[in-house]
């Protein structure tokens, strides 16, 4: 729009106050100074270019220059006053619609993460923000150190990389409650991955959880959750590593499904070890160690600082008090599940 003609309400008056204030030698009055600044204000909102509209006030001015009978200070003071007032009223639209924006976008974000729109109502608001609820996708949530908002260079930073890798691909990049998430088509596969390295550079080492891609609108939502719990079962799991694929933990959820029978199999299994010296945490971290090194006890001695003979030592001393051998496989998998069951539920500092 910034090349098209700019139609002469735009420039109303601009002439005649040009003549008077050149010959005059004065400022502009404040009813000048506000009639421009509404002009700049209409023009914005009719979505003309402030560039193109600039060249025309020169160019009006250009052709009454030979009408003019001022001093030629006067003149250029006069033309500079007109179009400064007319751009501050120009950019003051331009934020009013800027913000109408953002929080449309904000709002569309909620209604979109958490279902609270008619699912028609809100295909049609998603093609705004170029997406196509009729097809499936995934979102990809980033926790850093530090929250986050639209306005955070964080966020900036990891638009401006999403847009010179991709362009225009139906991405929408967003914040919510701290955290950068992006919602991308579910056959965009190389989207979400590049986001995710993008914003584990920009947030210093944050960690990224992708979830798997679903249709339709309530497709968004349940990958959104899919990465919030993934972020969570990291955190309370200590899992390592920056990004984390909603598919791979998979088998936590189904652990937890029947609390009250995952905290019987912790209590039954592990609930001998609290009467250890030194309570059962020092030997619950002991089998965390060992089963996260795939039963190696001498890598395991190595993550915990002890000794071979201290790590033998204290797996002899689980065998005792629990009756099952970690060493023995017909007994690890009761024990590593009860172990994994132990860090969901937060035992044994949490009573369960």
């Amino acid at each position: 729009m910034a090349d098209r003609e700019i139609p002469d309400p735009y420039l109303d008056g601009y002439a005649r106050i040009l003549a008077d204030a050149s010959v005059t030698g004065r400022r502009l009055t404040r009813e000048e100074i506000e009639s421009r600044r509404t002009l700049g204000e209409h023009a914005a909102e009719a979505g003309h270019g402030l560039r193109a509209l600039v060249g025309a006030h020169l160019a009006a001015a250009r052709s009454a220059w030979p009408g003019i009978r001022g001093p030629v200070d006067s003149t250029l003071a006069a033309m500079q006053q007109a179009i400064d007032a007319f751009a501050e009223g120009y950019e003051r639209a331009q934020r009013l619609a800027g913000g109408r924006e953002e929080a449309a976008r904000r709002e569309f974000i909620d209604d979109l993460l958490y279902g609270r729109s008619d699912l028609g109502r809100l295909a049609e608001r998603a093609e705004r923000f170029g997406l196509r609820l009729s097809q499936a996708h995934a979102v990809a949530v980033a926790q850093g150190p530090d929250d986050y908002d639209e306005s955070d260079a964080v966020t900036r930073q990891v638009e401006r990389a999403l847009i010179t890798r991709f362009g225009n691909r139906s991405v929408l990049l967003a914040t919510k409650d701290g955290r950068l998430l992006c919602v991308a088509p579910g056959h965009e596969g190389e989207i979400l991955p590049w986001f995710a390295k993008q914003a584990y550079t920009a947030t210093n080492g944050g960690r990224v959880a992708i979830g798997r891609a679903h249709p339709g609108p309530g497709g968004v939502v349940q990958s959104y959750e899919e990465a919030l719990n993934a972020l969570e079962l990291a955190e309370r799991l200590g899992l390592v590593g920056p990004v984390l694929q909603a598919a791979d933990l998979l088998v936590y959820p189904v652990l937890t499904r029947d609390r009250q029978a995952m905290a019987d199999l912790v209590v039954h299994t592990l609930g001998p070890l609290n009467s250890a010296r030194g309570g059962a945490q020092p030997l619950l971290d002991t089998l965390t160690a060992y089963f996260d090194c795939g039963c190696v006890a001498t890598e395991a001695a190595r993550r915990l600082s002890l000794s071979v003979r201290a790590m033998t030592y204290r797996l002899q001393r689980i065998h005792l008090l629990t009756g099952a051998d970690p060493s023995d496989p017909a007994h690890r998998y009761m024990l590593q599940t009860a172990v994994i069951g132990a860090r969901l539920l937060d035992w044994p500092a949490t009573d369960i």
